[in-house]
């Protein structure tokens, strides 16, 4: 049997497969976010060990857990996790939405260097403009730290006492060296670091340690391996069985992202397309990131004071894009733009435009926000000719009618069951532990397809084009 731990921001998951890949059973443990300051975003770790200590003992209250030999990792990216050289964690963890380090981020994509090797913008969500806050703003911290863990990372010391990364989470610190998968030396120097100060690299299907014997015992747990694992969005991937080049899945989330998995590097960071290791040896990712999905509808929801439910339950059939037009950037944007001082829009509103018109201008939005993503990621020679769909958003198949359409096409729904990252972590736990290859990691089987609508598709290209240059117009307002 194997476990897959996914450390969410929201919450910790656990779930025990066995080796037909049977979910065996399941646990949650919900966690809290700090917000001190606007901006701010943290965790204290020590919330992740109380958190997997109640998971892994739920996990083995439900299940007799003799036949386990694997641990896989998943966690959410990007987090400044700082250490001293007794192990002690220094401050909480600053997360992957916290802000507060966007002048140093600012400075850091300012040095070419940065782009040339990363391959990526240096967003001010990256690990290395956070520890770069803390050398400027925290300097009795900074001169404490002896290591640099992202969150699951953290975990894995917990659980092992081992200092390891593997490669697609460590390709989001703005450290690292995502063609050659190996920390680059020359970006740690100018952050003032070394290799010293980074944990040793393993691939995401490797063994990274053992757990360790007196937490094995206390929790009733063999003293099984534990794998390299995964940062969230490719562990996601190993979950939904997208690990090899052309396929890809669409996430329509509170945020969005569109996902494929490529045999060879592919970076184009002025699009704004991360392009970072995938969680298996040989095999690269590129993502493109939409900041409000269905939290565009949400909003829209708290504005009408109807449910997204209500809004959206009586579209009919797909019909061509309404005159009204919706950019959902009402956080700013990622992907194609990298613009975080854009805001959301209405374009093109009329007397007939009621709650209902505005829900469908909502949906498309989002859709040619999405059909943006398509384009990026076509640029660098990735062609995605079909995708999965999951995320809440997924449930709406009106929506995926439209996404099918905007962007060209078929999105393919999975049948219930677990997909997630939580299961790509128990998949790599496997790996690790059998020595499996990436084959294991099956799609999941689909109830049904949505395919765009050949006839409505020139009408859809017509209203992005509508969508691209809105942008246009409205950026420097």
């Amino acid at each position: 049997m194997y476990i897959g731990l996914d450390l969410g921001t929201s919450s910790l998951k656990a779930i025990l497969i066995d080796d037909d890949q049977r979910v065996l059973a399941e646990h949650s443990v919900a966690l809290t976010v700090e917000r001190l300051h606007d901006g701010w975003s943290e965790q204290n770790p020590e919330s992740w060990e109380k958190a997997v200590r109640e998971a892994l003992a739920a996990i083995r209250a439900q299940h007799d857990c003799t036949g386990l030999t694997g641990i896989g990792l998943s966690g959410h990216m990007h987090g400044a996790t700082l250490l001293d050289k007794d192990g002690t964690v220094l401050r909480p963890c600053m997360l992957w939405n916290d802000t507060r380090s966007h002048a140093e981020a600012a400075e850091m994509d300012a040095d070419p260097a940065f782009r040339e090797i990363t391959g990526n913008i240096v967003f001010p969500g990256f690990t290395a403009p956070k520890v770069e806050w803390v050398r400027r703003n925290e300097p009795e911290i900074f001169a404490k730290t002896a290591k640099i863990l992202l969150p699951k990372d953290y975990l894995r010391f917990y659980l092992t006492g081992e200092y390891v990364a593997e490669m697609s989470d460590a390709a989001g610190t703005a450290w690292f060296d995502t063609g050659a998968r190996d920390w680059s030396d020359r970006l740690l120097a100018l952050c003032g670091l070394s290799r010293e100060s980074m944990p040793r690299l393993v691939e995401g299907s490797a063994v990274s340690g053992t757990l360790r014997g007196d937490l094995a015992a206390e929790l009733g747990l063999p003293a099984c391996i534990v794998a390299g694992g995964g940062g969230d969005n490719a562990a996601a991937a190993i979950g939904a069985g997208v690990v090899r080049e052309g396929e890809a899945f669409l996430s329509l989330g509170t945020s969005g992202v569109l996902f494929a998995a490529n045999d060879r590097y592919r970076p184009d960071p002025a699009t704004a397309v991360h392009a970072f290791c995938h969680a298996v040896p040989g095999t690269w990712h590129q993502m493109g990131v939409i900041l409000a999905a269905t939290d565009a509808l949400n909003w829209l929801s708290r504005l009408t004071g109807q449910s997204a439910a209500a809004l959206t339950s009586d579209l009919g059939a797909l019909r061509a894009p309404v005159h009204t037009l919706f950019l959902p950037y009402l956080g700013g944007e990622r992907t194609p733009h990298n613009d975080a001082a854009i805001r959301g829009q209405f374009l093109h509103l009329d007397h007939a435009t009621d709650a209902q018109a505005a829900a469908r201008a909502v949906m498309e939005g989002v859709a040619f926000a999405f059909a943006d993503c398509r384009d990026a990621l076509g640029a660098t020679g990735t062609t995605i000719t079909r995708a999965l769909a999951i995320g809440g958003g997924a449930r709406s198949g009106y929506w995926l009618d439209v996404l099918a359409t905007a962007c060209g096409f078929p999105l393919d729904v999975p049948e219930q069951g677990e997909f997630g990252a939580a299961l790509g972590a128990a998949r790599l736990g496997m790996m690790a532990a059998t020595g499996a290859g990436p084959a294991i990691a099956t799609a999941p089987p689909v109830a049904r397809s949505h395919d765009p609508d050949i006839a409505l598709a020139p009408a859809f290209a017509e209203a992005h084009q509508r969508y691209k240059a809105a942008y246009a117009a409205i950026k420097t307002l």
